[in-house]
């Protein structure tokens, strides 16, 4: 049991909760389609473009959201600018130790990647616009500047998906500061809500079978991966672990591995899907997402110390 049990719960609210799910939804997205996007360099007219555009524009809003709630959880927030900028000096101010500070820097990498994409995709959507038509604009539909986009904002996006994990492993709070494999877990479930996402979306406008039956194929290697990190990450809690014999493990076992994991596995066997039913095990993995950031976010909240023992409340 760790020694970091001893520090109070910061009582974070829904808005970080949110920021969570959204931004690795957002950040994941934006890798998936970027790999479809690498397959579709130099051809406009290959069938992935569509979800490529959307994706795209998934992720940017994605950023935004995510930067909205981050904002709104801080005591002031009209100050959150003092998170990159220096108010003396009017520097930039990036500070390595601090997760906060490296969470922020990379939200706003991540949004610059997310912003050059869909100026890209925006340009072929709209093409009677004539600002999008410039040549700066244009130059970011060519196969190199396509490429450089895709690889840096990949990198930003995985690395936002991950580091919400990290930055309660990082913490002195029971259950975050107790395994390594937090930051891992967040991501691989990021990967899958990312994936489901993009599924509900190409079924919407109905896209190309074969770019929904990659993305199919992906969701469910990436929940039977989700599923095995998950049962690491409670073995590696040791004997922390047993916060979870309350209601918190029951919403993880039947809401998270359940409703969020298994239930879409077996609605995704086999090869043909219906899109009814890829919409239903679509939607169960987001809300297993979601489920699992409530449990491991909130439970820990819930913790406190008695002697050398710890219990819920």
């Amino acid at each position: 049991m760790s020694d970091t049990f001893f520090t109070a719960a910061p009582h974070w609210t829904w808005w970080i909760l949110l920021y969570f799910f959204i931004g690795g939804i957002a950040g994941t997205a934006f890798m998936l389609v970027s790999l479809l996007d690498w397959s579709a360099t130099g051809s406009r007219e290959l069938p992935a473009r569509p979800i490529v555009r959307l994706g795209y524009y998934l992720s940017f809003i994605g950023v935004l959201v995510s930067g909205f709630l981050l904002t709104i959880d801080l005591n002031r927030p009209l100050r959150f600018w003092h998170m990159l900028i220096e108010n003396h000096t009017g520097r930039p101010m990036f500070k390595a130790w601090e997760p906060m500070s490296v969470g922020s820097w990379g939200l706003v990498v991540f949004g610059l990647f997310t912003f050059l994409a869909t100026l890209s995709v925006l340009s072929e959507d709209r093409p009677s616009l004539r600002l999008l038509q410039s040549s700066a604009v244009r130059s970011l539909r060519r196969p190199i500047p396509r490429a450089i986009i895709a690889v840096l904002g990949s990198i930003a996006g995985l690395f936002i998906a991950g580091y919400t994990g990290v930055l309660l492993a990082v913490t002195n709070r029971p259950v975050w500061a107790d395994s390594h494999l937090l930051g891992l877990l967040f991501l691989v479930s990021g990967a899958s809500t990312g994936a489901a996402a993009l599924i509900l979306l190409a079924l919407r406008r109905r896209a190309d079978l074969g770019t929904v039956g990659w993305l199919v194929w992906f969701d469910r290697n990436v929940l039977i991966l989700e599923l095995l990190v998950l049962i690491a990450f409670l073995i590696s809690l040791g004997s922390v672990a047993r916060v979870y014999l309350s209601w918190w493990g029951a919403l993880l076992l039947i809401g998270v591995v359940g409703i969020g994991i298994l239930w879409p596995l077996f609605k995704e066997r086999g090869q043909a899907h219906a899109p009814r039913q890829l919409i239903q095990s679509a939607s169960l993995v987001l809300l297993g997402g979601f489920l699992l950031r409530m449990v491991v976010l909130f439970s820990s909240e819930q913790i406190h110390v008695i002697g050398s023992g710890v219990t819920g409340r």
